[in-house]
């Protein structure tokens, strides 16, 4: 790693230790004894999303978060919770080295993971996902819970 004041090449690491997902490095210059941070994460893949009309477009994990939220608005769901279930996302799809995701994947991925955290916001999330249009839709997603199927004490 190259030293940011003076440009010598020899640094040593003096501390290290993991910091939201990434490697925090406090480095020392061999030559003019200077400290510094660096900062390493693992690159992951670009990952776009195959759009329904042809098109394609960067995955973009605010968006996401942002349709999950519609759907857990004033239930009891937090934030970390929701944070954890993209980054799950992302992990699993970065493991598995895709770089071309479809809605279809990344929506039932997200129904998988949130009838876990929340069986009303699964229902809520599902209703626009799968683009619901009666009621009828509501029961047949209800009925086939595991949760529903369980007789009540």
């Amino acid at each position: 790693m190259r030293c940011p004041f003076c440009g010598e090449e020899e640094t040593k690491v003096i501390d290290s230790r993991s910091i939201e997902g990434k490697k925090k490095r406090r480095r020392l210059c061999q030559k003019c004894g200077k400290r510094f941070n660096t900062f390493e994460s693992v690159e992951k893949p670009l990952l776009v999303v195959a759009k329904r009309d042809g098109s394609f477009e960067p995955f973009n994990r605010n968006k996401l978060i942002a349709g999950i939220f519609s759907a857990i608005k004033k239930r009891p769901v937090q934030m970390e919770a929701v944070n954890n279930l993209v980054d799950e996302i992302e992990n699993e799809l970065a493991s598995e080295m895709i770089t071309e995701v479809s809605p279809d994947r990344l929506g039932s991925m997200v129904m998988e993971r949130l009838q876990k955290i929340d069986t009303v916001a699964y229902v809520r999330f599902a209703s626009v996902y799968l683009k619901f249009s009666n009621v009828d839709d509501f029961v047949r997603i209800i009925s086939e819970m595991p949760a529903a199927n369980e007789p009540t004490a």
